[in-house]
């Protein structure tokens, strides 16, 4: 007569392992992270890539930085080849990953802000992603796939190192997977540096002459190669006397000072941007803050 499980002693041993297993498997459940929360699209327009507990997450910014393009002085040609590029984008149309690089405080991150707000109405959707969080773009871009909306993928001040993970995780994103990018997610980057990398005196010595022509070593071409997958370069440049004080009385008008332009002013706001060692358009912003702040306070004592 055979065994049954209750006296087979091999049945009993294989649903004693089979028990603990289940014990491990649900210990190792408790400590692992938790499931992401869904997403809630309709809570804003702008989100954060955030990492957490060894997951990541979409978190809605629910008080975003909000600038209009009207706001930006001294940039028109810039405004106008991202905001063109931005709106075929919206539209369905064809349209190019953007690099935006140049001199620091000239209006890079506010035009990209700006185009935000313009199109929002158009369901375009900003996704901030910080660099060291670079390799889960191919994640994100899994992630908003199918949805309708139009997603720009942001990185803001964004330079590597030769080493940095994340350098080939977004060159694979812009143009190098057998995948193909999802048509409704470009990468908006801003940077200081052209080529999002340092640039050494010792790579000119890779250089060779063929012929009458001169040909950039190995380590140059890696560098170039990423930000060629940008399809659109947008360079900004150091802002003029005349266009720094232009833009600080656009900023002070907007600041409720009715006569921006006087001797006195004009003279304050050189020596904010002498102190700084830059003309710009944050430091004309960061004298507006500071000037109409101070007046008022005084009108008000």
């Amino acid at each position: 007569m055979p065994a049954t499980a209750a006296s087979d002693p091999s049945a009993q041993a294989l649903q004693r392992i089979a028990l603990a297993a289940e014990s491990i498997a649900a210990a190792l459940a408790r400590l692992g992270p938790p499931p992401a929360k869904p997403v809630d699209w309709q809570s804003a327009v702008a989100f954060r890539w955030r990492r957490r507990d060894g997951t990541g997450e979409l978190q809605p910014v629910l008080h975003r930085h909000r600038i209009a393009l009207a706001d930006l002085h001294g940039i028109d040609r810039q405004k106008q080849l991202v905001e063109q590029n931005t709106r075929q984008f919206v539209q369905g149309f064809c349209a190019n990953n953007v690099l935006l690089t140049g001199a620091r405080g000239t209006g890079k991150s506010s035009l990209v802000k700006a185009v935000l707000e313009k199109h929002a109405r158009q369901k375009l959707r900003l996704i901030e992603v910080d660099k060291q969080d670079l390799l889960d773009l191919p994640q994100i871009v899994d992630l908003v796939s199918d949805r309708p909306e139009r997603f720009i993928l942001y990185c803001d001040d964004l330079s590597f190192e030769a080493d940095e993970p994340g350098y080939k995780a977004l060159k694979t994103v812009l143009d190098g997977s057998i995948a193909a990018t999802s048509d409704n997610v470009l990468v908006y980057a801003t940077s200081n540096r052209r080529h999002l990398m340092p640039e050494y005196m010792a790579e000119n010595l890779e250089y060779k002459h063929v012929g009458e022509e001169i040909h950039p070593g190995e380590t140059v071409e890696e560098k170039v190669s990423l930000s060629e997958r940008f399809g659109l370069w947008v360079s900004f440049w150091p802002f003029d006397q005349a266009d720094y004080l232009a833009i600080c009385a656009v900023w002070l008008r907007r600041f409720g000072v009715s006569r921006p332009d006087t001797p006195e002013i004009r003279a304050a706001a050189l020596q904010w941007a002498l102190d700084r060692s830059s003309r710009s358009g944050r430091i004309a912003w960061q004298f507006a803050r500071d000037w109409a702040g101070r007046q008022h306070a005084r009108g008000r004592g």
